[in-house]
């Protein structure tokens, strides 16, 4: 891989989609280049927690470690919540990308969610610091996500975007280069496979891994028929014995009802609170759904029923906010 030299004046060679879930790293004229799981993991030894292993090769680790290790996640509902972990990823990611015989510290941009507090900032920007990056560029991840779904942000007209991630949900509507308005909910598709959990438990008194409640939450958003059975493995509380659980796609509806409700209810805010011609534009416009697609499907249908303006589901949406970082670090260095 031909790797940019580091210091350009031009701008960043680097651009990072720091997710809850996963973390993309992008390098300028070459695309990603490094795609894995946000995860660390961790031996407690002498009192201290020593890394032993971040990104894909922790994803088999989830709820299989022994009482000495843990797995950790940089980020908890978008923000950082583990400096130690973040750092630690962000490292792996940098030393995967330009080896560890690196020369200098590399400029990088990097998303950041909407509604992000200074605080919260500053803690990124330390965490990259640590990690041995240079300069870093935060860059509003509805934005982004904007740009990678190709609307027209820099236009004089309505472009509105419902960014829904592992840990958060954004909905902001941009014109003229700017942001209008944005509401952000700390809740994402990690959260729907943990309502999922909690409804097996409750009215089944069935429990599931983390693991198995991502895939059962693929599951139902292929099987598009009601009727359709999902079939699910995990440990029966009845007996304390692992069994098996099969259930028709419906039963989980009421589920998905409620969690993609609260995001219909921000998109109602959003629209409640910009211009009247603003909104007009909303009913000829694009509003598009970005972010894993998992949740796609079901954010659109839920803010059309909510809204009453139509919801396009993005091309590739788990992937609009890295195009988007992608495109902005190309224009900087034009």
């Amino acid at each position: 891989m031909n790797f940019p030299s580091f210091g350009s004046r031009r701008g960043p060679d680097l651009a990072i989609d720091l997710g809850t879930a996963n973390m993309r790293i992008m390098v300028r004229g070459e695309g990603v280049v490094f795609d894995e799981p946000s995860l660390c993991y961790y031996e407690k030894t002498a009192g201290q927690m020593k890394l032993i292993a971040a990104g894909r090769d922790v994803l088999a680790m989830v709820d299989r470690v022994p009482g000495t290790h843990v797995v950790r996640r940089p980020l908890a509902r978008g923000v950082l919540q583990d400096m130690d972990a973040a750092s630690a990823l962000l490292a792996h990611g940098l030393s995967s990308v330009v080896g560890r015989k690196r020369r200098g510290r590399p400029p990088a941009m990097i998303g950041i969610p909407a509604d992000a507090t200074k605080a919260e900032a500053n803690a990124l920007l330390a965490a990259a610091d640590d990690a041995g990056f240079g300069r870093i560029e935060l860059v509003r991840e509805p934005f982004a996500a904007a740009i990678g779904a190709d609307l027209p942000v820099r236009e004089a007209r309505a472009s509105m975007v419902v960014e829904c991630g592992a840990g958060t949900t954004e909905v902001a509507v941009f014109s003229i280069d700017g942001q209008c308005r944005s509401r952000s909910v700390r809740l994402g598709g990690l959260g729907l496979d943990e309502a999922i959990t909690e409804h097996l438990h409750l009215r089944h008194h069935f429990l599931i891994g983390k693991i198995t409640a991502e895939t059962l939450k693929k599951h139902l958003a292929a099987e598009g028929a009601e009727d359709a059975v999902v079939e699910i493995r995990g440990r029966s509380l009845h007996n304390g014995l692992p069994g098996t659980l099969t259930l028709t796609v419906s039963e989980f509806h009421p589920v998905l009802q409620r969690h993609f409700g609260r995001f219909a209810d921000a998109a109602k805010l959003v629209v409640g609170e910009i211009s009247p011609d603003l909104a007009a534009d909303l009913l000829s416009e694009r509003v598009v759904a970005t972010g894993g697609g998992i949740c796609a499907r079901f954010l659109a249908e839920a803010i059309t029923a909510e809204c009453g303006v139509a919801v396009t589901i993005a091309n590739d949406p788990s992937g609009c906010v890295s195009r988007g970082l992608m495109r902005l670090m190309e224009e900087r260095a034009a």
